[in-house]
């Protein structure tokens, strides 16, 4: 049997490696590329070779994509406090997040049977004042981070409108799971509450955030590459249910007290720090009935299960 070449970019990083788990359970050859060496799943049932390569130097990319029948392009600059914040004009995620996708395209160009696979963010859109995400709205994005995943968007699917390759994007909401390091809130706050610290937060906790875990958001990206008709535009993918981040910190300092046998920490608000944005206040809820009609996928992963795994994780 003759199994296509799936190209993963960013394999060892909190997204990425979920991927790789994924698509190794599947039929696939799959060439799984990361500055660092990713670590290839136990009894995978896809055939999974290691790329170690730092695709910012000259020629990475076009060796590390060669051959591909498919490529999902992961790769992110993680920089800040957080997964996502980076400085205005930081030219280093301006190459990560964008640069790296350019040469992908030129790697690719001319390829046209070669599908792409973008992970995007549902950020991306910007402020909004609706707080149900669809993917009807108009691309607004205020942070950096975000103007720099839109651009990266845009040169894939201008890509896939001049039939150089196939393309796509998967907008993915807020990602958490085991694995996210000191990234990401969830992580960030069980991490206080592990050390004993307070939980805190920039408003009252009546915000709201559409969480979704990261084993649902691989195999949504997973769905993406099988899926013929999803090529040519983006889709936004998520839960549907947006829950309260207070109600959400609550259960992680509780699930923290039952495992180390103390009385759960406090949550607590505290004044937002200056580099706050205007949708750190905004609920932000993803709908994401238009991929499930193309694709079947919807989420498996109940949070109180997801936020087990976390404080068991970490």
């Amino acid at each position: 049997m003759n199994r296509p070449l799936v190209v993963l970019l960013g394999a060892s990083g909190f997204v990425g490696s979920a991927v790789l788990e994924e698509l190794a359970r599947h039929p696939f050859r799959v060439r799984a590329v990361s500055r660092g060496k990713a670590a290839a799943p136990p009894g995978a049932v896809a055939e999974v070779e290691v790329h170690s390569a730092d695709l910012t130097a000259p020629g990475a990319m076009a060796e590390a994509v060669a051959d591909a029948d498919v490529v999902i392009h992961s790769v992110a600059y993680i920089a800040g406090s957080s997964s996502w914040r980076i400085e205005d004009g930081d030219s280093g995620a301006e190459r990560v997040n964008v640069g790296l996708v350019r040469d992908l395209v030129a790697a690719l160009r001319d390829r046209p049977a070669t599908k792409l696979v973008f992970v995007g963010a549902c950020s991306q859109v910007g402020p909004t004042s609706n707080p149900v995400l669809d993917g009807s709205e108009p691309d607004e994005p205020v942070g950096e981070y975000d103007r720099q995943k839109l651009t990266a968007e845009r040169v894939v699917l201008e890509a896939s409108a001049a039939g150089l390759i196939r393309g796509t994007s998967v907008r993915l909401p807020t990602v958490f799971g085991p694995g996210a390091r000191d990234k990401g809130v969830v992580s960030l706050m069980a991490r206080r509450a592990l050390s004993g610290k307070p939980i805190t937060m920039w408003h009252d906790g009546s915000v709201r955030r559409d969480l979704l875990h990261v084993r649902d958001a691989a195999r949504a990206i997973v769905a993406a590459v099988g899926c013929a008709g999803c090529m040519g535009r983006y889709w936004v993918v998520g839960t549907g249910v947006g829950s309260p981040l207070g109600d959400v910190f609550r259960s992680v300092a509780s699930l923290v007290g039952v495992r180390l046998g103390v009385a759960p920490v406090p949550v607590v608000s505290v004044e937002p720090p200056e580099y706050a944005e205007v949708s750190d206040f905004r609920d932000v809820v993803v709908d994401a009935s238009a991929f499930r009609g193309k694709t079947g996928w919807r989420p498996e992963v109940p949070l109180e299960r997801g936020l087990e795994e976390v404080v068991a994780a970490l």
